[in-house]
C-alpha cells in the first residue's frame, strides 16, 4: 500500500525587527525644486500602475512579492526580450513624459511595488466589506484611489549614495530635462543614530520632501538581542500626579530600588496652553454667544498635543534607562487598554488632567525602545493595585489633603504610587509561580459564593516564600 505524503510546512521566519527614522537634510532652494519635481514625476509614473495592477490582480494574488514585480514590469516594459509587453497604451503614457523615457529601473520597480500594496490593502478592505466587516451597517464601500501621495524609495548605489560617515550624501533627482544627481547634500540628524550601532542594517529610505521639510525616511533593521534572565522586574505604576513610579521588586518579594519620574515642567507649559484655549473660549463665546468655528486656536492646540508627545517619550525614556540599568529582562506595566476615566465633572481640572494623561503613548514607546535592547514588557490585571496596601494590611485610606498619600490600616503613611508600583511586581511574579500565563489573576483565593477574598500585594508575594 501507498504512504499518503504529508505537506510539511516550512517554519515561518521571526518577524524583523525594523525601526524608521527622520534624517533631516540641508539643501538649497534649487535642490529642492528639483526633489519636489522628482516626486511629482514618481507619482505620475505610479497613477497609471495602481489601475494596471487591479485589473491583473486575480493572476498576481498568489505570486511571491518578488514575482509580481517581475510579472508587472514584463507587462508594462518594453525591451529587445519583450517586444509587445501586454498593455502597449503604457507605451503611449512614456511618450507624453520626458522623464518616464529614462525613468531609472529601481524606481521602476519602487513604483511596482508601491502599486502592489495600494491595490493589495483596497482588495482587502473590499473583501471585509463584502463580507459584513463594517463599522456601520449602512457603510459605503472602500474605492481604490489613485491620487496616490506616496514618496519614492531610493536603493543605495542606484538613487542614493552615502559618503563618509553618512555625514552628507547624493541623490539622483529628475531635473526638467535629465536624471541627475544631487551631489554632496549635508544630512543635519540622524534621528537616534541607530544606524551607527553594530548590527544594525541600514535600508532602502523614502525621500520626504514638501513645503516644510526635506528628510530621508530611514528605516533600519535592528539586529536581535536577548537580555538574560533575572530573578528582578521593574514594575511601573502610571499615574496623574507623578508621570511614572517604578520599582525593582524581586522574585522573592524584596525590593532593590525605586524611582519617581516627573515631568512637571513640561507638564506646566501644557497646561499653560490649555488655560489659554479656555480663557479665549469663553471670551468669544460671551462676546459672539455663537459655538466656536472650527479651527478655533488651532496652533495652541498643535503646541499642546506636541509637548504632550515629548512628555511621553521623556518618561518611557527614563523608564527604559532605569530598566537596563538595573539589569532586568522585564518591565511589568498595568493593562489599561480601554480605561476611561469616571471622576470629575465636565470642564473640570481634574477631567483634564484625566484626558491629557498620554500612559497609551508612553507604554507604546516603552514597548518598542525595550524590544530593541532585548527586553520585554508583559501587561498585568491592574485591579486593586492601588487600593491595598503593599504589606497585606486591607485598604488603604487616601489623605484629603495629598491624594497620593496612603493612609494603611495601622496608620502607617506611604506614598500610594510607590506602592502600587510594588502590587504590580508582587503579581507578575504570583502569577508566574501559580502557572498564570494570561497573568490575568487578581486574588490570592479562587471562590464561587460571596466570600471576601484578598488581592494580591506584595505581602502575599513574600508570605508564599515563607510558606
Amino acid at each position: 500500500m501507498s504512504k499518503k505524503k504529508t505537506k510539511r510546512h516550512k517554519p515561518k521566519k521571526p518577524l524583523e525587527l525594523i525601526r524608521t527614522e527622520v534624517w533631516d537634510l540641508v539643501t538649497l532652494k534649487s535642490e529642492k525644486e528639483q526633489m519636489l519635481l522628482t516626486i511629482e514625476e514618481y507619482r505620475k509614473y505610479l497613477l497609471p500602475l495602481v489601475i494596471i495592477v487591479n485589473a491583473q490582480w486575480l493572476n498576481l494574488s498568489d505570486l511571491t512579492a518578488k514575482d509580481r514585480v517581475n510579472a508587472v514590469e514584463k507587462m508594462i516594459h518594453k525591451t529587445a526580450d519583450n517586444p509587445n509587453p501586454k498593455h502597449k497604451y503604457f507605451q503611449s503614457i512614456i511618450k507624453t513624459h520626458p522623464s518616464h523615457r529614462k525613468f531609472p529601473s529601481y524606481l521602476r520597480r519602487a513604483a511596482i511595488a508601491d502599486a502592489m500594496g495600494i491595490v493589495s490593502s483596497f482588495q482587502t478592505r473590499y473583501r471585509e466589506w463584502q463580507s459584513g466587516v463594517r463599522a456601520r451597517k449602512d457603510a459605503k464601500p472602500p474605492r481604490l484611489t489613485t491620487f496616490v501621495h506616496t514618496y519614492p524609495a531610493l536603493y543605495k548605489g542606484q538613487q542614493i549614495r552615502y559618503n563618509l560617515n553618512y555625514q552628507s550624501c547624493d541623490i539622483k533627482v529628475w531635473s526638467g530635462t535629465d536624471w541627475v544627481w544631487l551631489s554632496g547634500i549635508k544630512v543635519k540628524r540622524h534621528g537616534l543614530n541607530r544606524h551607527l550601532t553594530d548590527g544594525n542594517e541600514i535600508c532602502s529610505p523614502a525621500l520626504v520632501v514638501n513645503k516644510n521639510k526635506c528628510q530621508l525616511s530611514m528605516p533600519v533593521k535592528i539586529e536581535k538581542k536577548n537580555l538574560e534572565d533575572s530573578d528582578y522586574v521593574v514594575s511601573v505604576d502610571l499615574g496623574i500626579n507623578n508621570a511614572a513610579t517604578c520599582a525593582v521588586v524581586g522574585k522573592d518579594g524584596t525590593v532593590k530600588a525605586r524611582k519617581f519620574i516627573n515631568s512637571a515642567r513640561d507638564i506646566d507649559r501644557r497646561n499653560q496652553r490649555r488655560m489659554m484655549i479656555a480663557r479665549k473660549s469663553r471670551q468669544t463665546q460671551n462676546i459672539t454667544k455663537t459655538k466656536r468655528e472650527k479651527g478655533f486656536c488651532k496652533g495652541l492646540y498643535r503646541k499642546s498635543s506636541h509637548i504632550n508627545l515629548e512628555i511621553s517619550r521623556k518618561v518611557a525614556t527614563c523608564i527604559v534607562e532605569f530598566a537596563h540599568s538595573q539589569s532586568v529582562k522585564v518591565i511589568v506595566i498595568e493593562s489599561l487598554a480601554g480605561w476611561k476615566a469616571k471622576a470629575g465633572k465636565k470642564g473640570s481640572l481634574l477631567k483634564q488632567k484625566f484626558h491629557l494623561w498620554c500612559h497609551a503613548k508612553i507604554v507604546e514607546i516603552i514597548t518598542d525602545r525595550w524590544a530593541e535592547l532585548g527586553g520585554q514588557v508583559q501587561a498585568i490585571n491592574p485591579k486593586y493595585t492601588s487600593a491595598y496596601a503593599f504589606d497585606g494590611s486591607g485598604k488603604v485610606k487616601r489623605n484629603k489633603n495629598n491624594y497620593s498619600l496612603a493612609v494603611f490600616k495601622s496608620g502607617k503613611q506611604y506614598n500610594c504610587d510607590l506602592s502600587a508600583s510594588y502590587n504590580i511586581g508582587a503579581r507578575y511574579w504570583y502569577c508566574l509561580i501559580q502557572g498564570d500565563k494570561t497573568f490575568s489573576r487578581v486574588f490570592v483565593s479562587k471562590s464561587s459564593n460571596d466570600t471576601l477574598r484578598t488581592p494580591v500585594t506584595l505581602g502575599t508575594l513574600r508570605s508564599l516564600k515563607a510558606a
